[in-house]
């Protein structure tokens, strides 16, 4: 009894879903935009780069103020504000801008060996 009732069912859902005569993908995917996948990859990759930068200038800015004295603490706003900056700026360029948050990032790490 309790089939029967399943089978019937699963036979309306069937019927309520599918029309006579079709079959299940009537549609082919389109062509892919290659140019426009190759422009996403390559933002993501720049995204990447300067992401991994800023978060490590992040991490140093972080360490000048909690060792150092008053003038890493200084240093350390300064820095994170240039690493702000230069984010941006990285992030406009393209394919080379992970190149101004490293300049930030060896001179944040520079400010770190002299304060600390």
């Amino acid at each position: 009894m309790i089939a029967e009732r399943h089978r019937f069912i699963v036979k309306t859902v069937a019927e309520v879903c599918f029309e006579p005569g079709d079959s299940m993908s009537n549609d082919t995917a389109s062509a892919m935009d290659y140019n426009a996948h190759e422009q996403t990859y390559e933002g993501f990759i720049n995204f990447s780069k300067v992401g991994t930068v800023a978060v490590l200038n992040i991490v140093l800015c972080l360490i000048l103020f909690a060792f150092g004295g008053t003038a890493a603490t200084v240093f350390g706003w300064l820095m994170l504000i240039a690493n702000l900056i230069a984010t941006a700026v990285g992030l406009a360029l393209g394919e080379k801008g992970w190149i101004a948050p490293s300049a930030v990032f060896v001179l944040s790490g520079l400010l770190a060996i002299l304060t600390v």
